[in-house]
């Protein structure tokens, strides 16, 4: 190369690099994107804007579909795998507010501009429910006990425990725009006490609301309600900002799909087995309505197409699983301030929740029949488990679906079911809760009954039976009742039995919780021929922590259960130091065995260090299918709009940010494809909460199932 060459060349380097220093940074940042991407970089007069979201809308195809990703440290984004349509995009963070809407196809670079919000006003209406529940006052130490209008029965870990997820939140979230304001629709009241008073009486739901409030804790939670409204409505504002997200957070990718219609909710969503998380790989995924409705919504996500299941009954002329007994009414207690006297629920399966097997066919707690039990369940019944606990109604039986065929297999069975899950054993036994009441956890050989269809001889329950006489067997039926206290030489029957259900992939065992404050876990041992083998061992929650809900167990055997204290609890029985049966193992044998983690969010002023967070369930993944790791365990976020894993020691909130008030009540992980990477892996989840018009958009939203993915990087596509 000739000197005078080489001079031009260096020349020109250098006036390239001075042009690059003139380059606008939105250039300098572009986003190489593929076809069926949208990316580009989010600005504002601050410049590139880190860790808010960018939502892409569509309605072009069969169902609502929206994709939702975070941007990085330098504000880029890539929304990836978008099914060809057109789009809406716009940008949503903590600190703004929602920028125009802009018109974009997949394929294309799009940047945007986010808009700065005016004021603290302005922002706080994008926060979690959260930030806004926490505003709410508890009563102080000094208030219970008789010494105030709280009946004197009543503690303050019973108030949290009813003002969180096992009470008010245990239904729907509150803290969202819908529930921290009064609807006009309503009318006028003379105070806002008035109007909460009306307010918790509306619907079908209105029953269970007014019990709560009004019953169990004598109305006093009224004009703590309406003090908390009424400062928000004279403009008092969260005193804690969000964070946006960052870390791992910044990694996730959430997809929404609209399923069912706006005036039934869904309880639940299931991908795939548990045991077996490569089952159903892209098929569809199912909603569970509970009180709802009989039409079982279900989603396929290759397709983006919503469908209806219209489940049947087996007895004709069954009455509807309402009123007593029931968790909703049949009709409305009062008006609602959206359907008026309208009844919008209507059921008779009443599906609380549903099972994939190994074979990919669907196992539903519902009902397949009235309430009254056949005769095999009964005290003359040939049954084991009827001889030693006959049992004279259920209002919740099992069923089957084939999604292959859409056959539906009803499965009578003598005790209640709620939750189910499968056990690890040759017989894929289906394991049942019944919510707590009943008084049995039952089960269901499945493999027995697919061979021969006789429900009655695949079936058995069992109470829970504690060995307080410390001789390792099971003592016939002389044992203590519950409320009772002990007799020396005979075991003591646990009266609640199981709300969560969880058989342990270590030993053959089943776990479950019982709610309530402190709330406790029972493991039921089957033994080698149950039920007249089968024992159980309790374990209260111990301070700080109390009342747990949904929960799940690690293949280590570790128990994970959502607190109303505001954490995430951990026992391990392995850690227990005293005798585990006998007169002393009545529940409070063993706090050594209990660990605290505390949820994210801001917590109630005046009552130390908490959150406010009610989470509903957790869930733990034992197969990796989302990305975090085997084991990790991870909770629906109810106030904290998303889910919540426990990760290397750090709380990961996975947020949906459009449309605010996200709320579920359960989650799986599904693998896909394992050689996929993050694509082929995720979490699955339906919005779950009973009321979905309080969600934004108000009336007329629908519930959605919605996948939760991992990426290893935000802008990886």
């Amino acid at each position: 190369m000739t000197l005078r060459r080489t001079l031009f060349l260096s020349a020109a380097a250098v006036a390239f690099a001075g042009a690059l220093a003139f380059v606008p940074a939105q250039a300098q940042n572009a986003v190489p994107i593929k076809t069926h991407d949208i990316g580009g970089v989010v600005t504002s007069a601050h410049g590139p804007e880190a860790g808010v979201w960018v939502i892409a809308e569509t309605r072009d195809l069969p169902t609502r579909y929206a994709k939702m990703v975070v941007t990085d440290d330098q504000g880029r984004y890539v929304v990836p795998d978008l099914p060809q349509a057109h789009y809406k995009v716009w940008v949503r963070g903590y600190g703004l507010i929602d920028s125009p809407k802009v018109d974009a196809d997949p394929g294309k670079e799009l940047d945007l501009t986010a808009t700065l919000a005016p004021d603290d006003a302005a922002a706080a209406q994008y926060y979690p429910a959260i930030y806004w529940y926490a505003m709410l006052k508890i009563p102080g130490a000094d208030q219970f006990g008789g010494k105030s209008d709280i009946p004197a029965n009543v503690t303050q870990t019973d108030w949290l425990n009813l003002m969180k997820n096992n009470g008010c939140i245990g239904c729907h979230q509150l803290g969202g725009l819908a529930t921290r304001t009064i609807p006009a629709g309503f009318g006028k009241f003379e105070s806002s006490q008035d109007a909460w008073a009306r307010r918790i009486q509306s619907g079908q739901a209105g029953p269970i609301m007014v019990n709560i409030l009004a019953g169990e804790l004598g109305a006093a939670p009224i004009k703590y309600f309406a003090d908390w409204t009424d400062r928000i409505a004279a403009g008092a504002l969260p005193p804690v900002k969000p964070q946006r997200p960052s870390g791992l957070e910044r990694n996730i990718v959430v997809t929404t799909w609209d399923f069912a219609d706006p005036q039934h909710y869904t309880h639940d969503g299931i991908s795939t087995d548990k045991r077996h998380p490569t089952v159903n790989a892209y098929g569809f995924v199912f909603g569970s309505p509970e009180f709802s409705t009989d039409n079982i919504p279900y989603v396929d996500p290759v397709k983006n197409t919503a469908y209806i299941f219209h489940a049947p009954v087996r007895d004709k002329g069954m009455p509807e699983s309402l009123g007593p007994g029931n968790a909703a009414a049949l009709k409305p207690l009062a008006p609602s301030a959206y359907w008026g006297d309208k009844q919008i629920w209507d059921t008779h399966i009443n599906n609380h929740n549903s099972m994939f097997d190994e074979k990919g066919r669907l196992w539903l707690a519902a009902a397949v029949r009235g309430v009254k039990d056949p005769d095999f369940c009964g005290p003359n019944s040939e049954l084991p488990s009827a001889k030693l606990f006959p049992l004279k109604e259920s209002h919740r039986q099992i069923a089957m679906l084939d999604p292959k065929t859409m056959k539906y297999t009803f499965v009578d069975t003598c005790f209640d079911t709620h939750h189910l899950q499968f056990g690890f054993d040759k017989d894929d036994t289906l394991w049942t809760s019944s919510g707590g009441g009943g008084g049995v956890v039952g089960w269901l050989d499945t493999k027995k009954f697919l061979e021969t269809g006789d429900a009655a001889h695949s079936q058995g329950w069992t109470a829970l039976i504690v060995d307080t006489a410390g001789t390792g067997r099971r003592e016939g039926v002389a044992y203590t009742e519950p409320g009772q206290p002990l007799q020396p030489g005979k075991d003591m029957r646990v009266g609640q039995v199981f709300y969560a259900v969880m058989p342990s992939p270590v030993d053959g065992t089943v776990w479950g919780t019982l709610r309530g404050n402190p709330g406790s876990i029972v493991r039921l041992d089957p033994g080698s021929n149950p039920p007249a083998t089968a024992l159980a061992e309790i374990y209260h929650v111990p301070l700080p922590g109390f009342g747990p809900r949904g929960g799940d167990i690690d293949s280590h055997g570790v128990v994970w259960v959502s607190l109303a204290s505001g954490d995430l609890g951990s026992f391990d029985r392995r850690k227990c130091k005293g005798p585990l049966n006998g007169p002393k193992a009545t529940g409070d044998q063993c706090p050594e065995g209990w660990s605290f983690y505390k949820y994210p969010g801001p917590g109630f002023a005046g009552i130390g260090d908490n959150s406010a967070e009610s989470s509903y369930y957790t869930w733990v993944d034992q197969h990796n299918t989302f990305g975090l790791g085997n084991d990790v365990p991870i909770s629906t976020g109810n106030l904290n709009d998303g889910l919540i894993a426990y990760a290397g020691g750090k709380m990961i909130v996975m947020k949906v940010p459009y449309p605010t008030g996200f709320y579920a009540k359960g989650l799986d992980g599904r693998i896909d494809d394992a050689n996929a990477g993050w694509k082929g892996r995720g979490l699955w989840a339906s919005s779950g909460d009973r009321v979905p018009w309080q969600q934004e958009g108000g009336k007329g939203r629908t519930p959605m199932i919605v996948h939760f993915q991992l990426r290893p990087d935000p802008l990886a596509d």
